[in-house]
């Protein structure tokens, strides 16, 4: 048993409003720059729908992923070793800009030069990767709330699977639909794909924390990554020549504080925590033979962190003790493992995917009580799961292989919470028989209910800081091989760029300046402190003060006329 600490991510379905707060942030953060203008590190889809890039779920166009061969090995769907080499100069297995989306600006010029006239002036779309006009026809969110269902839903590749199944059980007529919000990020797996099909070594998973991420130094853009990533979430930088992915905001995560997307998340849906695992149990449970098997062996990969020859084993690989600490209080290790209500998203592709999803039960709820029955009553949810529009074998090919047995398992746990927690809130005597009927005890319903509903900050986000003996290990000046992110065409880390002064240098960044950004990002004092006509960026003021250059000075002239007053 070689144990091992990985950052994993649940997120609640079920409290998605698709407002995409989490996508903006994290834009804002990581991809603001050019060259990745049509790169969203985090996006939200609604389902059923395309995807962003189209029907990126679709493996037998795109190859990414393993598979599993006759002898029961796993080799690359994008081919060996071999192949790849064969094509390293012209890859045909990349989405296009139009599969992602051409991005675009308004020409408010236009807008505010106009002359005074009879016309109105219109501000034209122009894209940003030419300058030119251009038609809008496609974006990151085409699909966003059912837009387009009813001619472009057969699209989805989930609802082509499910229909070879149950034929009748998806339609698009208004009153038979149904949708939910799927926010994505990269998985961080642990048997990933991307990592395995770089031909420069660029791409790597930390040994500390798993997450996966780029050394931009080492990256020749041969863009085998780009198709090797089942879930499309490895991106080209088309001005750098560089590819570029989500980095689970490393830099917050190793001072304590979750990613950008989960602090902003308006429904709170979004939990961190450690998970400790057996890192030589990940091949054989990736290689399983049956699909439907896959959710269950990477359960079997992940350790229980009460248990002390674990813990034993953990110290022993030197993992600090305040991450087994972590581990034990991880709320991602109790959806998942304890609980298990969070499944993985698509484990088909065998890479291992670390970032689980709770699957919506809403709908059941909402269309209990359109129907005028007892929206919450345990008798009705149990029976209207295999029933309701919202098909389990869609969820199914989602998030289980196209295994139904653990997406009902899951909803009927959440049916039950539900059922349970309404007596105690009507002040009624609860039914033990509702949580036995799920294999709960009533402490346990209360204990998932509190973590869904209304745990705090401190209990959806259990992440420990970079322990201060691991400093020097940390400070990238000692690691060669490190990610070096630090110039201006990086994800958003600044400095200097691909050819000036520090090309090549990476820039000393040790344990105290992570903890002064932790200072930084918890203080009360304003968020910025440049000088008058500095530019404030709204999506990263906190709220504190009144920062220089936020409000255009005042007209001196005006307020030395008492006859005028500031607007």
């Amino acid at each position: 048993m070689r144990v091992m600490a990985q950052i994993a991510m649940v997120m609640n379905l079920d409290k998605c409003i698709g407002c995409h707060t989490c996508s903006v942030t994290c834009k804002q953060t990581w991809t603001n720059r050019g060259g990745v203008e049509y790169a969203w590190f985090n996006n939200v889809e609604t389902r059923p729908g395309q995807g962003y890039p189209r029907r990126w779920q679709d493996q037998d166009t795109w190859q990414g992923g393993w598979r599993r061969n006759r002898r029961g090995r796993l080799r690359l769907a994008s081919g060996g070793r071999w192949h790849r080499l064969s094509r390293i100069f012209a890859n045909p297995r990349l989405p296009t800009i139009t599969d992602y989306y051409e991005p675009w600006t308004y020409d408010y010029r236009t807008l505010t030069d106009a002359p005074l006239g009879d016309d109105i002036p219109v501000a034209r779309p122009r894209s940003l990767l030419t300058g030119k006009p251009m038609e809008i026809s496609w974006s990151s969110n085409w699909d966003d709330d059912l837009g387009g269902t009813a001619e472009l839903g057969h699209l989805d590749p989930m609802v082509a699977k499910t229909r070879e199944k149950v034929a009748d059980r998806i339609r698009f007529e208004f009153e038979q639909t149904f949708m939910f919000y799927l926010p994505r990020i990269c998985e961080h797996c642990l048997n990933p794909s991307c990592v395995s099909a770089c031909p420069s070594g660029a791409m790597y998973k930390r040994v500390e924390d798993g997450i996966v991420l780029v050394d931009q130094d080492g990256c020749r853009g041969w863009r085998m990554c780009v198709t090797a990533c089942p879930y499309k979430k490895v991106y080209f930088n088309h001005k750098t020549g560089k590819a570029e992915k989500c980095t689970m905001c490393y830099p917050r995560i190793e001072v304590g504080l979750p990613t950008v997307c989960s602090e902003t998340c308006v429904g709170r849906l979004r939990y961190l925590g450690v998970l400790l695992y057996d890192a030589d149990a990940v091949l054989a449970a990736a290689s399983v033979e049956h699909e439907h098997d896959l959710y269950p062996a990477q359960l079997g990969v992940f350790l229980d962190p009460e248990d002390p020859a674990v813990r034993r084993a953990a110290e022993a690989a030197g993992i600090a003790h305040d991450w087994i600490e972590a581990a034990r209080r991880s709320p991602v290790h109790t959806l998942i493992a304890e609980y298990r209500v969070a499944l993985p998203l698509h484990p088909e592709f065998r890479t291992m995917p670390m970032v689980w999803y709770i699957p919506p039960l809403s709908p059941v709820v909402d269309a209990l009580t359109s129907t005028g029955h007892d929206g919450e009553d345990a008798g009705n949810l149990f029976g209207a799961i295999d029933t309701l529009r919202v098909p389990l074998e869609y969820l199914a090919e989602l998030f289980t292989a196209g295994d139904p047995a653990p997406v009902r398992a899951a909803l009927e746990r959440l049916a039950a919470m539900r059922s349970y927690m309404r007596a105690i809130n009507l002040d009624e005597e609860p039914d033990e028989a509702i949580a036995a009927r799920v294999g709960l005890t009533g402490t346990q319903v209360r204990d998932l209910y509190r973590l869904l509903a209304v745990a705090k900050y401190d209990e959806r986000y259990v992440i420990p800081t970079a322990a201060i003996g691991d400093a020097t290990r940390l400070e990238e000046s000692a690691l060669p091989d490190g990610c070096s992110l630090d110039f201006a065409g990086g994800p958003g880390m600044g400095g200097s760029g691909p050819f000036g002064e520090a090309s090549g240098r990476p820039v000393p960044v040790s344990v105290e300046n992570f903890h002064a950004l932790r200072d930084r990002g918890t203080a009360d004092r304003p968020a910025d402190t440049a000088g008058p006509g500095a530019r404030v960026n709204l999506l990263n003021w906190d709220g504190n003060g009144r920062p220089a250059g936020l409000f255009p000075p005042p007209d001196e002239a005006r307020r030395d006329d008492p006859g005028e007053t500031d607007r």
